[in-house]
């Protein structure tokens, strides 16, 4: 009985979309037999286990938004509908799980116009199922294609977008488009200098960027101007990003914080913020990890930090420390060669940074690498431990 849907459905959905939408109610009611009523009614929390997949809890707490639900009929649509989509039946369930209302809602009428309407701007069946997996209430909703054809360009592709859903974005798909997006876009566009690209960035690491109060975001702005970053600057969308839905009082905090832990004058604190804004975003206890080790260990001056801020870009477990931990036992066994400053190392790409330092030691420190490939995950190897 559901393959039979199941069937009916993959055929109207690889059919072309005019065609597909006007017969879907007749072909799915003949492939269904007459239900009688059921007089003591229809068990929802069953039917969620049995047919769809949900857990028992799951199945507990959406039971409690289709409690009109009186039939499998139009469920069982949905469910073939879905599945002719190329969705398994745990990703199915999980989409239930996410949304429960998608059960009542009907095929012929919502379901297979949007696939069809979708389909015309240019997704791909795969595209589709990807996004009904994220965001099925918002869907159900007929805006969902408006909003669409206005991100795609802005975002530049679906890849692009769907990485903005996954991340927590699905409120670009609820957001008024004429009274909130697209005013922060363009103020974001004609005033701070930003291009599409710049703005997809912004939001793959902020997805609410675009969506908040357009009066918070122009306070944004200021605050970055605040710290030094002026608009249409090559740091402005990263700086931006480093401020944003933080408060003046918390940024001034951490601009304190990091005049104390790392010795800076406010000219050179400010020289940091300029070159490396995302610094403000590093939490405190990683600040002073940082500090210690560039003092105590690296044996570093807090002006020579100040001027080369991107050390603070880089891992600590996956590349300060472990290149350190080569050039000292290096150095420490009489295989450094002359001076080598430590930035300069640090710098280097992974693959120059082995030729240079790791390959040559081959016969003279025969277990450099694997030491070396330990320390950088995370582990200091007895070789490398000084003392």
């Amino acid at each position: 009985m559901l393959r039979l849907r199941e069937c009916v459905v993959s055929r109207l959905l690889s059919s072309s979309p005019t065609s597909a939408i006007l017969p879907l109610r007749r072909l799915l009611s003949a492939a269904a037999p007459h239900i009688s009523p059921n007089p003591r009614g229809f068990a929802v929390e069953e039917y969620l286990v049995g047919t769809c997949g949900l857990t028992r809890p799951q199945a507990l707490e959406a039971s409690k938004k289709l409690s009109h639900l009186k039939s499998p009929a139009n469920s069982d649509a949905v469910l073939a509908f879905l599945s002719g989509l190329g969705l398994s039946g745990a990703d199915a369930a999980a989409v239930v799980a996410k949304d429960p209302l998608l059960l009542r809602t009907k095929v012929d009428k919502t379901l297979a116009p949007r696939v069809a309407e979708l389909t015309g701007l240019g997704f791909s069946r795969p595209d589709i199922a990807r996004l009904v997996s994220l965001t099925p209430d918002r869907f159900r909703c007929r805006n969902i294609v408006s909003r669409l054809h206005y991100y795609m360009p802005l975002f530049g592709s679906f890849h692009n977008f769907l990485r903005l859903l996954q991340r927590g974005g699905s409120h670009l798909l609820s957001s008024d488009l004429d009274k909130v997006v697209k005013p922060n876009v363009v103020f974001l566009v004609e005033q701070c200098g930003l291009g599409n690209c710049d703005i997809a960035k912004l939001c793959i690491h902020g997805p609410r960027m675009i969506t908040t109060n357009p009066e918070r975001v122009r306070a944004m702005v200021t605050c970055t101007e605040g710290i030094g970053v002026p608009r249409g600057s090559a740091m402005f969308r990263k700086a931006l990003h480093a401020v944003a839905f933080q408060s003046k009082e918390k940024i001034a905090a951490k601009l304190d914080y990091l005049k104390n832990t790392f010795r800076w004058s406010d000219a050179q604190a400010s020289i940091v913020v300029r070159k490396y804004p995302g610094v403000l975003r590093k939490s405190k206890e990683s600040l002073k990890h940082r500090s210690e080790f560039f003092f105590s260990e690296v044996g570093l001056e807090p002006a020579y930090i100040a001027h080369r801020p991107t050390l603070h870009s880089y891992s600590m477990e996956g590349r300060l420390r472990p290149r350190f931990y080569v050039i000292k036992f290096l150095e420490e066994n009489g295989l450094l060669g002359q001076y080598r400053d430590y930035y300069s190392i640090v710098m280097l790409s992974e693959k120059i940074f082995v030729e240079k330092f790791i390959c040559p030691h081959k016969e003279a420190a025969p277990h450099l690498a694997e030491d070396y490939a330990t320390a950088c995950k995370g582990e200091v190897p007895t070789n490398f431990r000084f003392t």
